[in-house]
């Protein structure tokens, strides 16, 4: 089922997730394959579950849309259940990044080049990986997600102005996407 994703303005963005119980949480593998459908649907590399109004630390990542540039990320495919973020580099690397929730908006974003991450898998395995490269930024970016952060929080001091009046319209709802999104509750 396609869900709506919230987008900038939304409270859910900007909440702090909280720990899913991986064995008590009823429906979350529907919850998964809902986000996945979702993401594709929209023509995301990522996605985390407040972005579909849950602040919950569950997040997916895919890179299949790059296995043609990189083979490498042709078959990276992760659902993340609880990330903790356990190393980071100091060495760091700067992309253009987007996100599903802040619709035609890209920043040059500079993050850590490489992190370890322990998590839970789908089949609430507790797995612990280092990322690099493209896996490394998109993992950062939805694990943000997760502390209510967003990409465009870490865009220089004259990106951020130069992008204030779009971030504006997108939280008062005029918004217009290929994707559904959430309806924006008027702020009192």
């Amino acid at each position: 089922m396609i869900l709506p994703i919230h987008v900038y303005g939304s409270d859910v963005l900007r909440a702090n997730a909280l720990e899913i119980d991986f064995a008590a949480y009823e429906g979350l593998q529907e919850l998964i394959a809902n986000m996945q459908e979702t993401m594709e649907r929209a023509d995301g590399v990522g996605i985390a579950a407040p972005q579909v109004g849950l602040a919950i630390r569950l997040l997916i990542v895919d890179g299949k849309p790059f296995g043609e540039d990189d083979p490498e990320l042709a078959a990276f495919r992760r659902v993340m259940i609880n990330p903790v973020l356990l190393e980071a580099s100091e060495e760091t690397a700067e992309y253009s990044e987007g996100c599903l929730s802040v619709p035609d908006i890209h920043a040059d974003i500079t993050r850590p080049a490489r992190i370890k991450v322990k998590y839970l898998n789908e089949k609430g395995e507790e797995i612990t990986e280092d990322f690099d490269g493209f896996k490394c930024r998109m993992v950062q970016h939805e694990m943000d997600h997760l502390d209510g952060k967003m990409f465009v929080d870490r865009a220089t001091p004259i990106r951020k102005k130069m992008i204030a009046a779009k971030l504006n319209k997108i939280a008062s709802g005029k918004v217009r996407t290929h994707y559904k999104v959430a309806r924006l509750m008027p702020k009192k």
